[in-house]
């Protein structure tokens, strides 16, 4: 076969590689590193500073920390004294936005804290985000009333809010820093899925979630922030800054309803 004669596609073996973008192609003679890639589908978001077109095949959806210990009453944060309700304004949206994006064969990526029981991996700065006093109930401590074990992987206090099932094509990944690309396996599987551009959601707006986006920026994907699929506790100021940075300086910002009508309105 040389350049120009048209590729065909492999008959025998077997696909290697879960990605549709990036993916081998092995029988017993031959293992094929070219395999076509998908043509684009292409969808325009309403977005500010700019509308953007991304790629239907090369887009995932983030969904960071909607787990009960940060929305849900008898969570870590309810517990504390905090008010855990404006955490819970993902889920409406959340649930409509979803189901579309599965449909759509965008992959949803949940990215939720999930630590170890021996907290290994944490060094002190970290137990302090938790503890800052040195005492109380902090990471992998046991919550009062239910006795799950705070933001411990398996834990009632770590599971993802029961208004967001998840479904068994989505993908999971236990993070333990802020950020869920800090020591998390994230990064190599958006690789290897083919992902270019990601939208993202979540709690805390101003915390876990923009610091995702701002490190999936620095490693160069396309980052839109779905501002009614995020949250925070913080004061409402917290919220506004992270919105003028991101749109200044890290990506964009669109809302689930604008994402929700342009899927219905496929572009090329």
């Amino acid at each position: 076969m040389t350049a120009s004669e048209p590729r065909t596609q492999p008959i025998g073996g077997g696909q290697l590689g879960i990605g549709r973008q990036y993916a081998w192609w092995a029988d017993e003679t031959t293992v094929d590193m070219a395999m076509p890639q998908p043509a684009p589908r292409p969808i325009t978001l309403p977005c500010a500073p700019q509308n953007v077109t991304v790629d239907l095949n090369r887009t995932a959806m983030i969904v960071i920390d909607m787990q009960n210990d940060f929305c849900t009453a008898g969570g870590w944060v309810d517990h504390i004294g905090g008010d855990y309700r404006p955490d819970r304004k993902p889920i409406e949206p959340l649930q409509k936005l979803l189901p579309m994006l599965r449909n759509a064969g965008v992959p949803v990526i949940w990215v939720n804290w999930g630590n170890r029981p021996d907290l290994a991996n944490m060094p002190p700065n970290q137990i302090h985000l938790y503890k800052p006093q040195g005492k109380g109930t902090g990471l992998g401590d046991p919550l009062p009333g239910s006795g799950a074990h705070v933001l411990e992987k398996d834990s009632w206090a770590a599971a993802v809010v029961d208004e967001l099932p998840q479904q068994p094509e989505d993908i999971k990944v236990d993070k333990y820093r802020i950020s869920g690309f800090w020591d998390t396996p994230l990064d190599s599987i958006l690789r290897n899925l083919g992902v270019k551009s990601l939208l993202f959601s979540g709690v805390n707006t101003d915390q876990c979630v923009l610091h995702s986006l701002t490190d999936a920026n620095f490693l160069g994907y396309g980052c839109i922030l779905v501002q009614d699929c995020c949250a925070t506790s913080s004061p409402e100021f917290c919220t506004e800054a992270t919105i003028w940075n991101v749109k200044k300086c890290f990506g964009f910002v669109t809302d689930s309803t604008s994402i929700m009508t342009s899927m219905g309105k496929p572009v090329g």
